[in-house]
């Protein structure tokens, strides 16, 4: 009788324990029972495996489309067209091996990794390769918004990997392959693999990582969220139990590896905007409700941060950038400078004046840009050498550009070239340094320089100003004096005179160009 009621006893008390989870547990044994009868018994594995294998394999098809995508990806990024880049997204390859490394992985099939493996690394080369090879021979190499926006991956990339490949694991297991598209929409797998090109082929680096980073992000979630549905619809694994929990722990750290850089990132993208909104505000609050901030740039790689704003206001408030740079200093807790262009408009009509001020702002930076573009290419064009080699400061309106020595040219040719030049930009500094051609001698009568040479002084100071050497002169001691008075009273152009008693003829003073290490010349 006591054994029975100590028996209840322990049975009452085990039953006590279990029974607030006993439902939960009994749900959850019910709900799997029901996933396993009802929802994997009807999917054909073998078909699901041989149609995900038949995609994985590297073949002249996957490598032909890979580079059509690729090819029409980087033109739509050069030409920031979002209909093009969807184009190259619907041709992609890329998914099916993808995919198959992911079921490969998931069933334990090493001989199907391998080679989804390796058709995936081929293809990304070739993706790469080839969209270097189309921004090599373009001529359009600047970074545009369709490309920036692909440099700076972040949580949310990580969420629309994850959920597209939810959709695209889902669509080859239930057969219903039409959705695949939208997958490979979402997932944009080919234009990260574009720009990374675009980064090798302009040596941008920030380009190139940043590209790289997102397209190993989608990579990475697309394969183990597919490994994931595999596992989940119970495809039949070679993998034994302690294999399983251990690729599962793997798994779940290479999520969260990737999201927290990731979730970092979209933490600073957050701040920017933040910062990007309330200097808006704040520089708006300086001028009134009748002002109108047309334009407002924030470099965040300067250090102090620069922001960068045009105003449109009935009133130019003179300490604005002060007190704007003070507080949003002091709001973000980070040193923060404020450059503020202001643009005085009538009262009468606050906005339509604003627009058309700011409509006229806007062409004439676009036409001051333009003539920035067609100097510097003139430029190159006189001086012989490549359009980067020209030093243009639009700040204090000076260009300055080292000439390569042309055939036939004299000092006096690349003198008319500067001057032709300036004559066509009369607000810009024009500077051609000439490379040390022959100097013109100095003919000197009765005392003075001779009027035929007195019309090259100009030529001289010019080249003198331009070539970074001294010049000596040789001749009678007299003549070189009167030369070199001629030339510092006119020019302030200083001359050696250690070459004077030497050989010429009498009245002729010539001068040539010395090296910087040169103190007592001698005749040729």
């Amino acid at each position: 009788m006591n054994d029975s009621s100590q028996a209840e006893t322990d049975s009452s008390a085990s039953t006590a324990e279990a029974g607030p989870f006993q439902p939960v547990r009994g749900s959850i044994a019910l709900f799997r029972r029901w996933w396993r009868v009802v929802v994997c018994s009807g999917v054909d594995q073998q078909a699901v495996i041989e149609s995900v294998k038949e995609d994985s394999d590297f073949k002249p098809r996957y490598a032909f489309m890979t580079c059509m995508s690729a090819g029409i990806a980087i033109l739509g990024l050069l030409l920031s067209s979002p209909a093009v880049v969807i184009g190259a997204m619907l041709l992609s390859p890329l998914m099916g091996p993808i995919m198959g490394a992911g079921f490969a992985l998931a069933i334990g099939d090493y001989s199907w990794l391998r080679d989804s493996a390796k058709a995936l690394i081929l293809g990304t080369i070739v993706a790469v390769l080839f969209a270097a090879m189309v921004v090599a021979f373009s001529p359009l190499q600047t970074v545009t918004s369709e490309i920036a926006s692909r440099t700076r991956p972040n949580l949310f990339d990580l969420a629309v990997a994850l959920f597209s490949a939810l959709a695209g694991g889902y669509a080859m297991i239930r057969g219903r392959m039409g959705t695949i598209v939208g997958v490979a929409i979402a997932t944009a797998l080919m234009p990260p693999l574009a720009v990374v090109g675009f980064g090798l082929a302009t040596l941008n680096m920030s380009v190139f990582g940043g590209a790289l980073l997102l397209f190993f992000t989608n990579l990475m979630t697309i394969a183990l969220t597919a490994a994931g549905m595999a596992r989940l619809y119970g495809f039949r694994s070679n993998l034994s139990e302690r294999q399983s929990q251990m690729q599962i722990i793997a798994m779940v750290v290479v999520f969260i590896g990737l999201a927290i850089p990731l979730g970092y990132s979209l933490q600073q993208i957050a701040w920017e905007a933040n910062l990007s909104r309330q200097a808006n505000g704040y520089i708006k609050d300086q001028f009134g409700s009748r002002a109108r901030v047309s334009q407002i740039d924030i470099d965040f790689d300067a250090d102090p941060i620069l922001v960068s704003a045009s105003v449109f206001t009935p009133r130019i408030v003179g300490d604005a950038e002060q007190q704007s740079a003070r507080v949003l200093s002091r709001t973000f807790s980070r040193p923060i400078s404020v450059a503020i262009e202001q643009y005085k408009v009538e009262t009468g009509s606050d906005a339509a004046s604003a627009e058309l001020a700011a409509a006229r702002a806007q062409q004439q930076a676009q036409e001051a840009e333009i003539r920035v573009v067609k100097l510097r290419e003139n430029l190159a064009l006189v001086a012989g050498v490549s359009a980067d080699q020209v030093t243009i400061d639009t700040a204090k309106r000076r260009a300055i550009v080292s000439a390569k020595p042309l055939k036939g040219a004299t000092l006096e040719t690349y003198y008319a070239l500067e001057k032709r030049i300036a004559d066509q930009a009369k607000e810009w500094s024009i500077q051609i340094r000439p490379p040390a051609a022959e100097l013109p001698s100095l003919v000197v009568e009765d005392g003075s320089v001779a009027d035929k040479s007195a019309m090259q002084l100009p030529l001289i100071s010019w080249a003198a100003a331009r070539v970074a050497l001294p010049v000596g002169a040789y001749g009678s001691p007299e003549d070189v004096a009167i030369a070199r008075k001629a030339l510092f009273d006119a020019h302030a152009v200083t001359i050696s005179d250690a070459g004077a008693g030497a050989g010429g003829a009498a009245g002729a003073v010539r001068l040539r160009w010395l090296s910087p290490q040169e103190t007592d010349p001698q005749g040729d």
